[in-house]
């Protein structure tokens, strides 16, 4: 019986949190794997891969020529490139609309061109806003509070928009990620909150109260890999929120402590930040089959166990960790 030639995947963005823990598992998969990134969080990150089924194309999003030679012979596209939470698009927005929205239909023109069958977008749960419903679905209205989730929510529109026969579309919208990677990123909410526990003894929460949807990156790995495979009647033209607990930050800072010991403190100050949300995940439990094996607790522990290993040197200085002081480092344009 013959046997399907195996997948090449082109993961835009692939050197950063979510990409450094999804290219090892494509190719322990069996795909082939083109990465289409900055690498601005360190060069090296696949050197244990090199020599595998790995092509590296170190560049820019925004390069059209580097994008045809990254999307050839591709069969899946996984578009994680972007410039990454409200604060670091803020940084500099008219970068950010470059790189997250200007060089977004391109990209999707230059992979039809190139034969590619199925698009996976990584847009954001907070492309919701800030809403009162007990569980948000994936069929709510959107209404995105900042030019991040803006041009997030314009992009799953353009998306659609081009989705026809022979090229499938999926849009998946991540809860904020949480959990050890190689490129680790300690600027998300568990992360931040087990960095302060490890190295202060000490937890600052800005208000307490707004509900954040979680992942664990295992899991959202996981989901990714299962999307990749699907089959097309499942997955094409779907949205599916992407998340497993939904805790109050405060809630989330009780968790750390309790994993690093009660004598930690927990210091509460105003927030600014209004939103909070409850995100339902539902259909993909539903529509895929897939249920998160990974919680909040299981990522603090592992972000623990990396810390006390010396697995993250000098992570309250080191701006590879910190997406906006590495952007500032770098002086990104």
């Amino acid at each position: 019986m013959a046997t399907s030639p195996p997948k090449t995947v082109l993961v835009t963005g692939g050197a950063g949190y979510v990409g450094s823990a999804l290219v090892p598992a494509l190719l322990d998969h069996g795909c082939r794997v083109n990465v289409l990134d900055l690498y601005l969080y360190g060069t090296d990150l696949f050197a244990e891969q090199r020599g595998r089924a790995l092509t590296e194309f170190p560049g820019d999003i925004r390069d059209p020529e580097l994008c045809v030679r990254a999307l050839a012979g591709v069969d899946t596209v996984v578009h994680l490139a972007c410039i990454s939470n409200d604060p670091s698009y803020d940084l500099d927005p008219q970068l950010g609309r470059s790189i997250n929205f200007d060089a977004f239909r391109p990209l999707v023109h230059a992979a039809k061109r190139a034969g590619v069958r199925r698009f996976i977008y990584a847009s954001s749960s907070s492309v919701y806003g800030v809403k009162t419903d007990s569980a948000v679905t994936e069929d709510l209205p959107l209404e995105p509070l900042t030019d991040y989730s803006k041009f997030k929510a314009e992009c799953e529109t353009v998306l659609a928009a081009e989705r026809e026969p022979g090229f499938e579309t999926v849009i998946v919208r991540p809860s904020t990620v949480c959990g050890y990677a190689k490129r680790l990123r300690l600027d998300l909410v568990v992360n931040i909150l087990t960095s302060h526990a490890h190295h202060h003894r000490k937890i600052r929460v800005l208000g307490g109260s707004q509900l954040r949807p979680n992942i664990h990156i295992n899991d959202m790995v996981a989901l990714y890999l299962r999307l990749v495979d699907a089959p097309a009647q499942i997955v094409d033209g779907e949205i599916f929120n992407a998340g497993f607990d939904n805790f109050s930050v405060m809630e989330l800072a009780q968790m750390v402590r309790h994993t690093f010991g009660e004598d930690v403190e927990i210091e509460t100050c105003p927030s600014n930040d209004p939103r909070s949300y409850h995100v339902c995940s539902d259909k993909m439990r539903t529509k895929l089959g897939f249920a998160p094996q990974f919680s909040v607790h299981d990522a603090i522990a592992d972000l623990k166990t990396a810390f006390e290993a010396g697995l993250v040197p000098d992570a309250l200085n080191d701006a590879l960790y910190y997406n906006i002081k590495r952007m500032q480092q770098v002086a990104l344009r």
